[in-house]
């Protein structure tokens, strides 16, 4: 019965997990900034557009990073 809880912790972890990217995807839109950080590299030439979202990643991660620790806290 232990492996069960140990499962089922997993599991609602990974749903609010997904529940938060999930509305972050779908509030993206409404956040101008996301995407548009400085430190973002973006180069457009005639045919051709390379964006590489460096400073959203890392802020990104930062973030993700705060909140498994506090999860891992409890």
């Amino acid at each position: 019965m232990e492996n069960f809880q140990g499962i089922g912790r997993l599991l609602i972890i990974t749903g609010i997990a997904l529940l938060i990217i999930g509305t972050l995807f779908l509030f993206s839109g409404r956040l101008p900034w996301i995407g548009r950080l400085p430190g973002d590299i973006i180069i457009q030439k005639k045919n051709f557009t390379f964006y590489f979202p460096l400073a959203t990643s890392i802020l990104l991660s930062i973030v993700i990073s705060l909140i498994l620790w506090l999860i891992g806290r409890r």
